[in-house]
């Protein structure tokens, strides 16, 4: 997840949550105008903010209230820190139960081998008598009840040492097996670890800022409390504002609004949402990963990915060494997604099948074939797979279940994962009051 989106959403002042039911187009061609208009205001605001911020400092007094607020957010990151160490340490122990089983399967092994060899030796020896008569070896052992004897000793030693051959090779099954779900918890817990470390970077993000309006407001009256804090709500509006309507260098807003608007009439996902979701996923299009194929789809659990990812290359005429994909997550084993919508390889298409998104998106682009790292298709390609998991009913709520299914798929109910959620629909929120903002200026 890019950091962009957790850096955002801390500067939003209010989310509304309520989507209109019909999503009206909007003209990008009104964004230059918009944009002009908000740093007007923007200088306006900022310098009085400066004159207030004077007369603050000339009192001193320190917020109860948001005092409170930051003890509250410090007990959060002491809790989450807390959490982290027992997720760390358990961790551990799953290490150390995974070497010793290691261990063990390595000694198994030895005695398995070990044991073969003895079998091996003895029907070799065993052959050997077979190639006397009976009446030779009785003679050899000058007791014929000595000699049968003998040759029942011989039948029991084989099926013991075959007994044990099986007993030493099920018991490593059983010994890799229990590895094998050890080192799936292990990574359960280090993906969780690290959403953990995720939220504890924001709280403290939260709680510097809150320190830091502590000391800047210290000894202001009351009246100037609400003054100043009207006064930074419309100047961090208005440079959120600014923020979406500049877009990333790849996507320019106003091109990715008109490419959300197409995307829009073909699938009937709302633009403000679908522009959120790909934000939150690349910053439009300005983080599509530094990762390479090579290594990146190198697990063998990335086989079928890896060569989805060539086929996609080959067929676009492209260098796969130097196409960029997402790293793979160091808790995790394959990276490679794609483009500014960060389509996995065998999500965008399985050659194999000849299934998945990218005849779909060639249907309505009219590219022949689409490229997942084409913003167009990338903006259709994701408002398919959305509409697919319920976002054109344009409510929060299937707006936010579509969001977590983007990321997660069947793991999308998962509690460490919601933040996810939550980021796509804040921004969405700012891109919804960007466009009626806009939609405004067009009525004017």
């Amino acid at each position: 997840m890019p950091i962009f989106a957790i850096n955002l959403s801390s500067i939003i002042i209010s989310l509304t949550l309520s989507a209109p039911a019909v999503f009206a187009e909007v003209d990008p061609s009104l964004v230059g105008s918009r944009r002009a208009e908000l740093e007007a205001q923007l200088k306006t605001y900022e310098t009085q903010i400066d004159q207030y911020q004077n007369l603050i400092l000339e009192k001193q007094k320190e917020a109860d209230s948001l005092k409170r607020e930051t003890d509250i957010l410090n007990a959060e990151i002491s809790k989450a820190k807390l959490e982290i160490k027992a997720r760390t340490l358990n961790i551990q122990k799953l290490n150390s139960e995974i070497v010793q089983k290691s261990k063990n399967i390595d000694v198994l092994a030895s005695d398995i081998t070990d044991t073969k060899k003895t079998l091996t030796e003895f029907l070799r020896k065993v052959r050997q008598n077979d190639d006397s008569s009976i009446l030779e070896l009785a003679i050899i052992y000058g007791n014929v009840s000595t000699f049968f004897n003998e040759l029942q000793s011989i039948d029991n030693l084989q099926a013991s040492l075959q007994e044990a051959v099986a007993k030493l090779s099920n018991l490593k099954i059983a010994e890799e097996n229990a590895r094998n779900e050890l080192e799936e918890s292990r990574q359960e817990e280090t993906e969780l670890r690290a959403l953990q470390e995720l939220q504890k970077k924001f709280l403290e993000g939260r709680e510097r800022e809150k320190q830091k309006l502590i000391k800047e407001t210290k000894g202001k009256e009351s009246e100037y409390q609400k003054i100043l804090k009207d006064k930074q709500k419309n100047a961090a509006s208005i440079r959120s504002q600014l923020f979406l309507l500049i877009g990333s260098p790849s996507i320019p807003f106003e091109k990715a609004l008109e490419y959300a608007n197409f995307a829009e009439k073909a699938t009937g996902v709302r633009p403000a949402f679908l522009l959120g979701l790909i934000t939150e996923e690349s910053n439009l299009g300005q983080n599509v990963g530094k990762g390479n194929w090579k290594v990146d789809l190198s697990h063998p659990r990335c086989a079928k990915q890896r060569t989805a990812f060539l086929r996609i290359t080959s067929e676009l005429g492209l260098d796969p060494d130097l196409m960029p994909v997402s790293k793979k997550a160091w808790y995790g084993y394959c990276g490679g997604a794609m483009g500014p919508a960060q389509f996995m390889p065998m999500t965008w298409w399985n050659p194999a099948t000849n299934t998945g998104y990218k005849n779909l998106v060639a249907k309505y682009t009219d590219h022949n074939p689409p490229s997942p790292w084409d913003p167009k298709d990338a903006f259709v390609a994701a408002a398919l797979l959305l509409k697919d998991n319920g976002a054109k009913a344009g409510n929060y709520n299937a707006e936010w279940t579509a969001a977590m299914k983007y990321l997660a798929g069947s793991n999308w109910n998962k509690k460490a994962y919601r933040f996810y959620g939550d980021d796509v629909m804040a921004i969405a929120t700012k891109y919804q009051e960007q466009i009626d903002l806009l939609q405004g200026l067009a009525q004017r």
